[in-house]
């Protein structure tokens, strides 16, 4: 009696370890790393649309932000320079996340930045982008996306410094 109880205890708990590698390889999403990066349409501040994949052929740099985020507001200067200093060889896309037009605008003041400010009032795109490389979403989170439009690095949290982002535009591109 009790081998046959053994057996079916080993039986069983082979039947709860299938199940849970299965139930686990089927709810896994890829990273973007290495894939293609989702194609998206959003108006920016300064009123006109921005389209991802309209920009294939450049590099771009996709920041995605929020006003309410120390880290965010420290590392937007960065970007700021890249965009200023590249002069259009690498595209910057502050994405913001979540915020009205209103609250960016007012963020940014009579400042007008080089680098694209796109808005993402609803978080979609930033859902897009962070479901599987940063589940818990994360803000700062930055996807650097190849001339060719595929996702060759992402960065969650803050850039610590303007050498840093170059340092890794460098390596990246």
């Amino acid at each position: 009696m009790a081998s046959r109880m053994s057996k079916k205890l080993i039986r069983i708990t082979l039947i709860i370890v299938i199940l849970t590698l299965v139930g686990g390889a089927l709810s896994c999403s890829s990273s973007l790393l290495s894939q293609e990066a989702p194609d998206f349409t959003l108006p920016t501040m300064t009123g006109g649309n921005i389209t991802l994949s309209e920009l294939e052929g450049t590099p771009v740099v996709l920041n995605f932000w929020a006003r309410f985020c120390d880290p965010c507001r420290m590392e937007l200067p960065y970007f700021e320079a890249v965009a200023q200093e590249s002069e259009g060889e690498i595209e910057v896309i502050a994405i913001n996340a979540g915020e009205s037009a209103s609250t960016v605008q007012t963020f940014f003041g009579d400042y007008e930045p080089t680098m694209i400010v796109a808005l993402d009032g609803n978080m979609e795109v930033f859902q897009t982008y962070s479901h599987s490389d940063n589940p818990r979403g994360y803000i700062p989170i930055t996807f650097f996306v190849d001339s060719e439009g595929i996702v060759q690095y992402i960065k969650i949290g803050a850039f610590q410094s303007e050498a840093e982002l170059w340092d890794t535009l460098d390596s990246v591109f």
